[in-house]
């Protein structure tokens, strides 16, 4: 495919005294399709040239050598000097590319030979995930599929806590109380252990001897006992697989399950290290690193009482990552509340000698989730949902639209779930990470809005025009020249961008670019099929508009499930 940037650029190379990758840089796209294909901006040149940026504009446009097969027409509005390309060469050159190929495009190699470690969701065990873990798990997963889809090497790290006293406490409890009837482990094991924690938390405070208990439970587990051991696996055990099931609701995958516990045991080494490096210091009976030169509170390495820290840990993990991956990043999906803490870890890391690596990690934060009235949803304002039961819910009221739309369909389990579940990622999504996102159901499964149903619902219908047909349409069965109108040309420079609009989503670790680029694209089509009629009597015509819509429903597809949303084939 042509080059069109390089060759204007080229072109306006004869007249300009500038290198072709400088002048290709300042090449633009016109937002407005009517102001041409791209647009070179005259006003840098203005000062050196000492003529008004629309004089030279129309200098260049007098004297400038173009090729009609590849420009068509040249316009100067402004300061702006702006190209029409050839639409035959454009069309031809962006759809051979696209069949050439084929469900790769889009996909890219520019990470291949690197490593990008992802560590996201990270649950405590022992409790069900709730709504403070929906955007790290979703925006996590979107990543992690945008990471392969441009050639990284991707480790999907799910650092869950599963250490600590408060584990403790449940093993004390369940072995008071296990033999009591109003708890089902049988049936609701993890429901039955939280419930264990908030009754031992509870009649601690008229039970002191409770806390001796849990830390001789602690110890225990420490010192590997066997019993010990074992019930903290099948607790551990029995919440990952509640677990399990929302991620493949949310089709995230991860490659490690290595959680506090896996560093716990190389504590002392992390501590020994410290102090080797002479970074070490006493505060108040604590042992701290220092930050103070750098504008940081002290990172506390052990607490007055002699226990360790999330950063005991975590430093124990990322020396961990760093000696087993040799990652060239290390991306932490973690909500914005926890920036000092990871600048903190991060300059710890640096001060310990690993600067190197401890500058390839990334603190990828996020934005609030707040409900339909604008207030923050969580636990502690009482109006948060277990990610299940949001799950659940988002099924259920998708299962009501369908009904009240009388859809008759076979698979109606898969496609209630598609659409509930695909609505609540792509609300997750669509706007950027660090902007809060409003969790309001009605604009969430709008079907006219921009939303998950929305390109779903595009997917289907073209679907159902590809059924029709019931035909393979090929490259060579198309006349390119047949593209003309407005609406057609637009659809396929939104499909030219594709593979450009995953690399952007990854270089600025921003999955919103794909879910805005679909909704483009669905938009796009939309004006195509109302204008265009696509089974036209013109066989030559049809040929041609069926190509094209299949492989925008294509693009949608693979788009959408970098996102981790299924599309179904009906509707």
């Amino acid at each position: 495919m042509i080059d069109f940037k390089k060759e204007i650029a080229k072109m306006i190379k004869e007249q300009v005294d500038m290198s072709i990758e400088e002048l290709m840089s300042y090449i633009e796209v016109p937002k407005d399709q009517t102001m041409g294909d791209f647009a070179f901006p005259c006003f840098r040149l203005a000062k050196e040239l000492k003529k008004a940026p629309p004089i030279i504009a129309n200098d260049i446009k007098e004297n400038i050598n173009i090729d009609i097969n590849v420009i068509e027409k040249l316009e100067v509005a402004g300061g702006y000097l702006n190209f029409y390309t050839n639409k035959t060469t454009l069309v031809k050159g962006v759809l051979e590319k696209i069949d050439s190929k084929g469900d790769k495009y889009g996909f890219s190699n520019i990470g291949e030979g690197k490593t990008v470690l992802i560590e996201y969701s990270s649950p405590n065990i022992a409790k069900p995930m709730h709504m403070g873990h929906l955007r790290n798990t979703i925006l996590g997963g979107a990543l992690y599929k945008i990471f392969k889809s441009v050639g990284y090497n991707v480790v999907g790290a799910n650092f869950i806590g599963d250490w600590g006293i408060n584990f403790a406490k449940m093993m004390a409890g369940y072995f008071m109380w296990k033999e009591d009837k109003q708890y089902d482990f049988e049936n609701d094991a993890l429901n039955s252990i939280v419930n264990i924690y908030v009754r031992f938390n509870k009649e601690e405070k008229e039970n002191p001897e409770y806390m001796e208990m849990a830390r001789s439970w602690h110890l225990k587990l420490e010192a590997g006992d066997k019993e010990a051991v074992e019930l903290w696996e099948w607790i551990k055990d029995i919440s990952l697989k509640e677990a399990e099931k929302i991620y493949k609701l949310l089709d995230c995958e991860f490659d490690n399950y290595n959680g506090e516990a896996c560093y716990a045991y190389k504590i002392n080494e992390i501590i020994e290290e410290l102090k080797e490096k002479k970074l070490l210091v006493e505060s108040q009976g604590a042992q701290v690193v220092d930050l103070s030169k750098y504008d940081m509170p002290p990172s506390i390495i052990m607490t007055s009482s002699g226990t360790s820290l999330y950063a005991t840990r975590d430093l124990a993990c990322l020396e961990d990552r760093m000696n087993s991956y040799d990652f060239d990043q290390a991306l932490y999906i973690v909500g914005s509340e926890q920036q000092l803490y990871f600048n903190q870890l991060f300059k710890v890391f640096e001060l310990m000698g690993y600067e190197k690596y401890a500058k390839k990690c990334k603190h990828i934060f996020y934005g609030l989730i707040l409900d339909s009235s604008g207030k923050k949803m969580g636990t502690r304002q009482g109006n948060s949902l277990t990610l299940t039961e949001l799950l659940n819910e988002g099924i259920t009221k998708s299962r009501n639209i369908i009904e009240e739309k009388q859809i008759n369909i076979d698979n109606k389990d898969e496609l209630v779930k598609q659409i509930g579940i695909g609505a609540i990622i792509f609300n997750t999504l669509f706007n950027t990470k660090i902007k809060d996102i409003t969790f309001d159901w009605d604009n969430i499964l709008n079907f006219a809005g921009e939303t998950g149903p929305y390109i779903q619902y595009t997917f289907v219908r073209i679907n159902s025009i590809l059924n029709k047909v019931d035909q393979e349409i090929r490259i060579e069965d198309v006349k390119f020249e047949l593209y003309k109108e407005k609406e057609t040309i637009k659809l396929i420079k939104l499909l030219d961008e594709f593979e450009d609009m995953i690399i952007s989503a990854a270089e600025k670790y921003e999955p919103s670019i794909v879910s805005r680029y679909l909704i483009d694209l669905s938009q796009s089509f939309s004006s195509f099929y109302n204008e265009c009629q696509i089974i036209s009597e013109d066989i030559d015509l049809r040929n041609a508009r069926i190509y094209l819509t299949s492989i925008v429903g294509q693009i949608l597809k693979r788009g959408a499930n970098l996102l981790g949303i299924k599309m179904p084939e009906k509707m």
